[in-house]
């Protein structure tokens, strides 16, 4: 199953995304080894993983208590030090190591979350998936300048589940 381009379910309702996604989504942030970033949605942790070996630390955050457990464990014995793992809303991110040199969110929503963009530094990328959940979504970079303007460039349709918590339920 590892060399299947798809997504593949991981329980509970959640998929890892396809190699290809993970990849793209990495190169989108245009990754350097001493930025810190920030990653909603740690599933199984493979995107925090791939994150970890190009840059210096990684901060993931999920809504679902097992997934975390297990995720942490899976890392701790690839000896993957430099990721944390916190269960919460990802829609609020993680404000304690706030300003983050970029942002990738691993679930979509209708919009990006304004605490992400915040706690997104000058200069800096944000990577998600926005559209409806369960239809049709935009890859999109959103680019926040030195001055703290944003702007957003859609790179491609996706499909990706939803982001879940108490700041995104209808």
């Amino acid at each position: 199953m590892a060399y299947l381009n798809g997504p593949l379910p991981i329980g509970h309702g959640q998929t890892i995304s396809q190699p290809y996604i993970v990849a793209l989504m990495t190169d989108l942030l245009l990754p350097q080894k001493d930025f810190v970033v920030l990653e909603i949605g740690t599933g199984s942790g493979y995107q925090a993983a791939v994150l970890s070996l190009v840059v210096n630390q990684v901060y993931s955050v999920e809504v679902i208590e097992s997934l975390v457990v297990e995720a942490e464990q899976r890392l701790a014995r690839l000896q993957l030090n430099n990721i944390a793992i916190k269960l919460g809303d990802g829609y609020l991110g993680w404000e304690d190591y706030a300003p983050y040199d970029g942002i990738m969110v691993t679930a979509a929503a209708s919009s990006i979350p304004p605490p992400l963009m915040r706690q997104l530094k000058p200069g800096a990328r944000l990577v998600m998936p926005v559209g409806q959940p369960h239809a049709y979504q935009e890859l999109v970079v959103l680019e926040k300048d030195e001055a703290g303007r944003v702007s957003t460039k859609s790179i491609l349709g996706v499909s990706f589940v939803p982001l879940t918590g108490v700041h995104t339920r209808s």
